[in-house]
């Protein structure tokens, strides 16, 4: 008599700041919840948030979830960084709380990690900013070099196997572009990212959000350049042309 013996899927930490998205925390717990992958455990990091985000959230809580209330707001980087001690899991990955996944985006990521045998990965997305829509392809693969003109890794496409990578290396830097920083101090440690061509994550840009500030954005990417990588002025310039010419390309 053969007995087929289902091995358990590994575990996968979805880690969740919340600041004021009482608008979409809802979706995005239940979005999670009806991932095709099961063996999930989530983690909401409440960022001291002012509207009605919280008492949503403790309302849909169950077995699978983890709360942080933090008294004070102190940005997205920190309460990720909160999320990420609390994590379980051998698979890590973020979601912001306005954004969305296809039902098996963690299935087919994870099968793909697998397949590619990689630490680090991301995929295509669709970028939605009020009425207008369009799919952002990625590049095959990332390293250090390209990423400096190139950085296509949506935050809440990432995920990151901890059996490969050292779960420290995922803790951001407290500034502006903290996402970028870590994705180029992680690939700086010698990995490859590894770009799954197919749209799983629907990206909504608000007009409150940071990505939606243009000078912001471009005076954070700047800093990275100059500050957290140290580079010269010239060098900084270079760089800063491709990230222009891609932040333009993405919108068209």
């Amino acid at each position: 008599m053969n007995i087929k013996i289902m091995k358990k899927e590994p575990k996968v930490s979805v880690i969740i700041p919340v600041y004021n998205a009482e608008k979409w925390i809802e979706r995005t717990i239940e979005n999670i919840e009806e991932q095709t992958y099961k063996n999930i455990e989530i983690i909401l990091v409440d960022d001291a948030s002012i509207d009605n985000s919280l008492n949503i959230i403790k309302r849909l809580i169950n077995e699978k979830t983890k709360l942080v209330i933090l008294k004070e707001n102190v940005g997205a980087a920190i309460a990720r960084n909160k999320g990420l001690e609390l994590a379980s899991g051998r698979y890590i990955c973020f979601q912001d709380a306005d954004d969305w996944w296809e039902k098996d985006k963690i299935e087919k990521q994870v099968e793909f990690m697998k397949e590619k045998d990689c630490a680090f990965s991301y995929t295509a997305f669709e970028y939605v900013f009020k009425h207008r829509k369009k799919n952002v392809y990625v590049p095959e693969t990332l390293d250090y070099k390209k990423a400096l003109k190139d950085t296509r890794i949506l935050v809440s496409s990432a995920i990151f196997d901890t059996e490969k990578i050292n779960k420290e290396l995922l803790f951001m830097p407290n500034i502006g572009a903290e996402d970028i920083a870590t994705w180029w101090k992680i690939l700086k440690n010698g990995y490859v990212a590894y770009g799954l061509n197919e749209v799983l994550v629907n990206y909504f840009q608000t007009k409150n959000s940071r990505s939606s500030n243009k000078l912001k954005s471009a005076i954070s990417r700047w800093n990275v350049y100059r500050k957290t990588e140290g580079f010269s002025i010239l060098k900084t310039i270079y760089y800063f042309l491709f990230y222009a010419f891609y932040g333009i390309k993405k919108r068209l």
